[in-house]
């Protein structure tokens, strides 16, 4: 498990803190490898009660950019913004082939199996599924320059894709392109035949208006991915 240094820390004022998550961290806090707790003991090593208050989340698999709240009101006005639609996210993520047309929206409706944490595309609405809605575009389509082709898990092509969420869905991402035979690079959960861990998805963009100024807040951090050197 990465440890939780001052390098993941990207801005930090009296209302809110901004930070990349690793993998294998949990958005939540007061969860085993909890994000916020982590960095609460990096922001607070004396543990004098100053807390962190998570207002939305990334999947345990995903790195990525996350908005905490330090405080009750910061906590209420972000939770106010994403209600409004104005907490905005971008992914950067390697997918198996190459998508057509290569820029486009995705709509599917998503249910989620609670016995086993995966999530389902369905052909209709009924209880417990919900729209799943996302932009995307393709970057760039690379070869396999490992020199042992499909044998090295990752066939020829990969694709980078940007992508930009209107619904936040769990694993909605994954699912979308997996369900078209898309799948993630490193997700065998939801297609990807690949040996190349961790999955290769992060949030690489987040913008929002500041809980208590309104001041235009956005960040932008680098996709990064141990196996991207292979591709590039």
């Amino acid at each position: 498990m990465e440890k939780i240094t001052s390098e993941n820390m990207v801005y930090i004022d009296d209302a809110i803190a901004v930070a990349v998550k690793p993998r294998g961290y949990v958005s939540e806090a007061q969860a085993q490898n909890s994000f916020p707790d982590a960095l609460e003991a990096l922001l607070d090593p004396e543990r004098n009660g100053h807390k962190l208050y998570p207002v939305h989340r990334l999947d345990k698999d995903t790195a990525g950019l996350m908005v905490y709240a330090r405080t009750p009101d910061a906590a209420a006005g972000l939770s106010r913004t994403i209600q409004n639609g104005q907490l905005c996210k971008a992914y950067e993520a390697l997918i198996h082939g190459i998508p057509e047309p290569p820029e486009g929206t995705l709509e599917d409706f998503l249910f989620k199996d609670s016995r086993t944490g995966k999530v389902y595309t369905v052909k209709k609405e009924r209880r417990g599924v919900r729209k799943a809605v996302l932009r995307y575009k393709l970057i760039k389509t690379f070869n396999d320059k490992s020199g042992d082709g499909d044998t090295a898990g990752i066939g020829s092509p990969v694709s980078l894709v940007h992508i930009i969420t209107e619904t936040g869905r769990t694993h909605q991402i994954r699912v979308q392109f997996g369900s078209r035979k898309l799948p993630l690079l490193g997700d065998r959960r939801y297609g990807a035949g690949d040996n190349y861990p961790p999955v290769a998805l992060c949030a690489t963009e987040l913008s929002f208006p500041h809980p208590l100024t309104g001041a235009s807040m956005s960040f932008v951090v680098p996709f990064d991915y141990p196996a991207f050197d292979i591709l590039a």
